[in-house]
Order: structure tokens, then C-alpha cells, then sequence
């Protein structure tokens, strides 16, 4: 691998793939040819979340969320707007914690929603409570 590229796990197969960060936004993937980035937010569970964390050298942008969580409702449609901002820099990923309860104890939520920034495997940035799209875009390019 050279310093130009970063690996990118493929948000459909889970492959593992070389992309320049130049050519991000077109990028397929090698193995099953979907596209590498999209501009909407992935929904993750434990073995693809850990998948994505652990070998992605790209940010990931985490939202912890509920289905039954007002602010979370309230905040999932500029979550949305936010991964359209951030692509393709910057991986938006969304995380129930109703249906997912063992990463959201691993990585100690306590309240929903939160959002979390990972780079290199490890939590670099943590945020509870709803914000609108600009202020998500904003506090995530602030981390990476």
C-alpha cells in the first residue's frame, strides 16, 4: 500500500479495498463492484461494525441512536444531510443500540443519541445529544 491510498471496507461485501482519497467518491469495490461510498449513512451491526472500525483508514462518524428516541428522530434526517457534507472523507455509520446493546456497553453510550468518531480503530471524539446537520458536519471535521 502506498501513502496515496487508503483502505476502505466495501459497505456491501465487507471487502477490503486500495482507494485514492482523489478518486473516493467513484470507487468500487474489486471483489463484488458496488460502490465503494455513498452519501447516506450506513446501518451497522457487531460483525460489520467491528469490520469497518478495525480495518478502514478512513474516519467513521458514528451515530448511536434509538428508534423510540425523540431527539434521535429528530436528529436522524441531519445525520443524513451531514453524511452528504462529509462525503466522501468521512464514513457516516448508524448504530441502534436497542437492537446492537453489546457495542453500545463496549463503548460505554449512556445516552442516545451520541455520536462517536473513530480513526485508526480507536474513539478519537464523543458528542451526546442532537444537532442539526451543520453543527454535525462541523464538530466531525473538527476530529478528523
Amino acid at each position: 500500500m502506498t501513502a496515496e491510498t487508503r483502505l476502505v471496507v466495501c459497505p456491501d461485501c465487507r471487502a477490503i479495498n486500495r482507494i485514492q482519497p482523489d478518486r473516493a467518491a467513484q470507487a468500487t469495490c474489486g471483489k463484488c463492484k458496488a460502490k465503494v461510498f455513498q452519501p447516506t449513512p450506513l446501518e451497522m451491526v457487531g460483525p460489520t461494525f467491528d469490520r469497518h472500525i478495525a480495518k478502514s483508514e478512513i474516519p467513521i462518524l458514528v451515530d448511536f441512536y434509538s428508534p423510540t428516541c425523540a431527539p434521535c428522530l429528530m436528529m436522524g434526517p441531519q445525520f443524513d444531510e451531514a453524511a452528504k457534507a462529509l462525503h466522501p472523507s468521512v464514513r457516516l455509520a448508524k448504530i441502534d443500540t436497542t437492537a446492537e446493546q453489546a457495542i453500545a456497553s463496549r463503548f460505554k453510550v449512556s445516552s442516545v443519541p451520541t455520536l462517536i468518531v473513530f480513526k485508526g480503530g480507536r474513539e478519537v471524539a464523543r458528542q451526546a445529544g442532537a444537532m442539526l446537520a451543520a453543527e454535525i458536519t462541523t464538530w466531525a471535521k473538527k476530529h478528523i
